[in-house]
Parts: C-alpha cells; sequence; structure tokens
C-alpha cells in the first residue's frame, strides 16, 4: 500500500485503555502458555495499531506544519498518549509476574523483560501532567524552527534551504548566509530560552516525582541504556578528548591552510572544506534518487529488495519547501511492516547522506520487520545509528554517480568529518550532562557553559564575529537538546562503530558486508554491547576503538591527494 493511500484513525483512548486492561485480566488468569501467548500477541496487535496511527500523524504534520487537520492530530496525541501509560503499566507487570514468565524467556528471549523492568523506571501516573508539557514544549520548538522565513539576496528561505548559501566557496556569500541563519535564532533567542528553561524545569520535576536526584538517571532509563550507563560515557568522552580532538584539530588546521585562513577559524570558515568548494551532488533530487535506487540495487539481494519495496510505496519525502519541519528522520510503520523516510533536500551532499544514512535505518527495519515482539524490531537508538552510519560508508564505491567530478572531494570529506563530528557530538552530551545536574542555571550560564565546552572540544572554532554562533548559542539550533536528550551521544557512539567497519571494507568488503548483516538481523534481540561483539567489533568504551579508528583514518586522510582540489 502506498503511504498516501494509509488510512488514519484517531485513537480511542478509553477504549484502548479498557482493551488493555482486559487484556491484563485475561493474562494473568490464564492456564496455560498458549493461552497467555494468545493475550500477548492480541496486545502486540493492539500496540502495533496505535504506534501505526501516532506516525502517520506525526509524519503527515512533519510535511506540512501548516496542515490543520494534522497539526490537531499532533496535539492530540502529545496529550493522550501519555494517558495511557498508565494501562501500559499495568500490562508490564503482568507480564514480569507472570507464571509463564521462563517459557516466554526461552521463546522470545530475556531481554524483553530487562527492557520492561528498565520502562518501568520511567512512569508514574503522577508524571502525566509533565509528560503532556513536555510534548506540547517540543512540538512547539519544531513548529518554531519550522516556520523560519529568512531574507537572503532578494529571496526567502527556510534553514534547510538555506544551508548551500552557508557552503558557498565565496567568503563574503557564506559569511552573509551565517549571520542571516544566526539573525532568526538571534531574533527568537527569547523564545528558545524559555522553551529550554521549560523543558529543563519539567524534566526535572519528572525525575523528582519518581525519586531521582536529578534528570540525567532518568533520562538513561528513557533511553533504555541497557549496557552501559553514564560512567562508561564518561570514559568515552575521556577518550574523545585524548584520542581523537587532536586529530580533528589537525585536520582543521590543514583545513584552514588550504582555503587561506587564519587558525582558529570562525564558523563560516570552518564550513567550507575546499578553496574550489565543497563537494555537491551532481544531477537532480531525482537523479539522486535514482543512483541510490541503483547502489542499493548492486550492493545486495536484500538491499534491492528493500529500496524497491520504499519507492513502490512512495515511502520517502526528501524536498525541502515551506511549512515542512526541519531536519530528517526514519519512522516505522509496523502495521504495515514499512518504514517511512523524511528528509529536506538542500543541494549539498547532506542530500547523498540522506538516501544512504536514512534509508540505513529503514533497510534494517525491513529485515527485522516479522520479529515478535515488535519491541525487538529495533535495537537500542545507538545500535540503530550504527546501520545508518555504517551504510553511507558502504556506499563509497558508488560515489561517482552520486558526486561526479566530485567524487574524490566527497570520500576526503566523508572521512574527515565522521572523525570532527564525534567532538561535536560528545560536546552536546556533555553540556546536556551538565545542565541537568545544575536545572536552576540561567539562560545565560548556559550559554557561557556552551563556550567554555567548545574551547575543549572543538579548539579549531574561533568566537565571535558571527551573531548567535560566535557568541555561545549554537546549542539552540540542535533539536536533539531540546527534543531527546541525552540521545547525541549515540550518533557518536555508533560512529566509533561505522568507522570500524569503514576500517575493515578498506581490506574486505564482502566480510565487513557480512558483519554487518550479523549486526541488523539480530534487530533488538541483544543489547548494545552484545550486537558489536556479534559483528566481532570493539566496544566504543574506553581507548581501543577510538585509537584504532582515528589512526586508520589519519593515515587515509594523510595518504589523499588533495592537490587537484
Amino acid at each position: 500500500m502506498k503511504f498516501s493511500e494509509m488510512p488514519y484513525e484517531r485513537i480511542d483512548i478509553e477504549k484502548t485503555k479498557a482493551a488493555l486492561l482486559d487484556c491484563v485480566s485475561r493474562f494473568e488468569s490464564a492456564d496455560s502458555f498458549a493461552q497467555a501467548e494468545d493475550v500477548f500477541l492480541e496486545v502486540e496487535k493492539l500496540s502495533s495499531k496505535i504506534d501505526t496511527m501516532y506516525s502517520l500523524a506525526y509524519v503527515r504534520h512533519e510535511i506540512n506544519t501548516e496542515d490543520e487537520f494534522y497539526s490537531a492530530e499532533t496535539d492530540f496525541m502529545d496529550e493522550a498518549l501519555p494517558l495511557l501509560q498508565e494501562s501500559v503499566q499495568q500490562w508490564s507487570m503482568a507480564q514480569l509476574k507472570s507464571k509463564f514468565r521462563p517459557q516466554f524467556e526461552e521463546k522470545y528471549g530475556k531481554l524483553m523483560f530487562s527492557n520492561i523492568e528498565i520502562q518501568l523506571k520511567t512512569f508514574s501516573p503522577e508524571i502525566v501532567p509533565e509528560l503532556q508539557e513536555e510534548n506540547r514544549l517540543t512540538t512547539e520548538y519544531t513548529k518554531l524552527l519550522a516556520s523560519a522565513q529568512i531574507p537572503f539576496e532578494g529571496g526567502v528561505y527556510t534553514l534547510s534551504q538555506l544551508s548551500p548559501f552557508k557552503q558557498d566557496p565565496d567568503d563574503t556569500r557564506r559569511l552573509k548566509a551565517w549571520e542571516a541563519d544566526g539573525l532568526f535564532y538571534e531574533q527568537n533567542g527569547q523564545k528558545l530560552d524559555e522553551l529550554y528553561d521549560r523543558l529543563v524545569a519539567v524534566r526535572n520535576r519528572m525525575a523528582k516525582k519518581l525519586g531521582y536526584d536529578n534528570y540525567i538517571e532518568l533520562g538513561y532509563y528513557r533511553m533504555n541504556r541497557n549496557s552501559y550507563d553514564k560512567h562508561d560515557v564518561e570514559r568515552f568522552r575521556t577518550a574523545v578528548r585524548a584520542h581523537l580532538v587532536p586529530v580533528a584539530a589537525k585536520i582543521y588546521e590543514q583545513q584552514a591552510e588550504r582555503i587561506g585562513k587564519a587558525y582558529p577559524m570562525n564558523f563560516a570558515d570552518a564550513a567550507l572544506s575546499f578553496r574550489s568548494g565543497n563537494p555537491k551532488p551532481q544531477g537532480t533530487p531525482e537523479d539522486i534518487l535514482s543512483h541510490g535506487r541503483r547502489f542499493y540495487h548492486e550492493l545486495s539481494a536484500q538491499t534491492a529488495e528493500f529500496i524497491d519495496f520504499m519507492y513502490e510505496g512512495e515511502l520517502l519525502d526528501v524536498l525541502s519547501r515551506k511549512g515542512k519541519a526541519g531536519g530528517g528522520f526514519c519512522i516505522s510503520l509496523p502495521d504495515y511492516k514499512a518504514q517511512f523516510i523524511f528528509a529536506n533536500f538542500n543541494g549539498t551532499a547532506h542530500d547523498v547522506e540522506v538516501i544512504t544514512h536514512e534509508a540505513g535505518h529503514a533497510f534494517a527495519g525491513y529485515i527485522c520487520r516479522d520479529i515478535v515482539p515488535m519491541e525487538n524490531r529495533q535495537p537500542t537508538l545507538e545500535a540503530c545509528e550504527v546501520h545508518s552510519m555504517s551504510m553511507e560508508f558502504f556506499a563509497w564505491p558508488w560515489a561517482e554517480g552520486f558526486f561526479g567530478k566530485d567524487k574524490d572531494k566527497f570520500l576526503y570529506s566523508h572521512l574527515s568529518g565522521a572523525l570532527t563530528f564525534i567532538p561535536y557530538g560528545t560536546l552536546v552530551d556533555h553540556f546536556q550532562h551538565e545542565v541537568y545536574e545544575r536545572p536552576e542555571m540561567t539562560p545565560m550560564e548556559r550559554h557561557e557553559l556552551w563556550k567554555e565546552l567548545l574551547g575543549i572540544y572543538m579548539p579549531w572554532i574561533k568566537l565571535g564575529e558571527i551573531p548567535f554562533y560566535g557568541d555561545g548559542r549554537g546549542w539552540q539550533r540542535q533539536m536533539h537538546i531540546y527534543e531527546r536528550p541525552f540521545y547525541y551521544i549515540d550518533y557518536c557512539l555508533a560512529q566509533t562503530v561505522a568507522l570500524q567497519f569503514w576500517t575493515l571494507m578498506q581490506k574486505d568488503m564482502e566480510d565487513a558486508w557480512a558483519r554487518y548483516m550479523s549486526l541488523v538481523r539480530l534487530g533488538g534481540t541483544k543489547t548494545f554491547t552484545e550486537l558489536v561483539a556479534a559483528a566481532s567489533l570493539d566496544t566504543p568504551f574506553g581507548d581501543d576503538a577510538l585509537i584504532t579508528v582515528s589512526k586508520a583514518a589519519e593515515e587515509w586522510l594523510d595518504g589523499a591527494d588533495l592537490s587537484s582540489l
């Protein structure tokens, strides 16, 4: 079925609560495992419908935030879904206490129950008002950014549409684009500060009601961290500062010399990799999509089947336009065993990365679409990002079809960007830990904290010169900080694993793909660290993985011939 044909129906919350509680009663009174399993599968079906309706409403709202119907449906979901949590919690508790738990563990695995135990630590009926408020505030933030209409050179642009100008090889034009972008955020700075103040406060209030010292422990549970904790993340951040920041600084020093700028650079100059311009995809958006289809057809039989399913179901919306929300994501439509890719093409290398990154998520979802229970189809989010970031590297042999004469530029930029991203992503995570440890911080104190951490994780950046960015307020453009606390480190952990796949690809592409598929096929039936081990790779926690990948990538970059670029 095509996405446009998928029917949407508002979830009846009272009927759904009653159905869940009826299932709890019948599950608890089951006389046999077979009876209990029938009820379990009934709840699976009900959960699938709820998730599908939520996804349909959310995607259609993001495609056009000005659509009044789906705007109203999103508002309804923000209010209604927290009201289901108490009934969901009762179902979860019934599963944990079931006398048939050994049979469920034998058939569906023990991790399902470990995850339920974590989920139970994230909710109490007391926090329903806070959950509703959190939903309203994050939706308000999304709408604010989607409303941007930025005047530039006689035109009017969304934040995404302005991105190509922020990479323009003309120094004056590029700087003006960064200033125009920064001016939007600066003009909305008070509102952005207010929204974040309220989000930090409401999350801290949730944590206190649930008995935690602050939001950090609750935030980790909400991210379903089931194989590591904040101390492991602290070890990773330490390793990033020790092993990766120096390599990233060297990359930017060479970049400054290449483009004729003093080091450290302002944000606008750091955005230009080559004096002749950053790599750009060749052809139209349709050409990119067409070559993406060819890539997946030639990569493997599984990816060929997958990409045909995506295109035939019209399960992509990738063009940027007025009223469309920013960013990109992949989301599940479980009733249809499908994934939907949402993105904003902007004429930069990002467009190709959408086809590889977001489709990497979708491919993993496609491979695991039949796993039961539904929760075991998708692992925790850092493992999901391994799926997508690794797929970006698997596309390297097809780079010429995407970039033409800019192929070598892209390969250099992609690898160097993977390395330099990790310090930035780690900075985002460190910032959030500090914020939630000190929720009473003022907006100005948060901006000063961001400045301080920039100096530690991104010493190649010179502050000042550009409004908003140069003032230490650039964190406000990072959607995850507002919408998904503690998510961003997942990208860094995943990139460390993906770079290990890249290292393998340089020696044996077939072996790398086999290891990748061994990880993907497991879906969420294993923890993140178990999935990494299943691919015979090093865990990101500690020094070994970062030392290995930074050394291999640095050698490749040093050996690249940039004389013609």
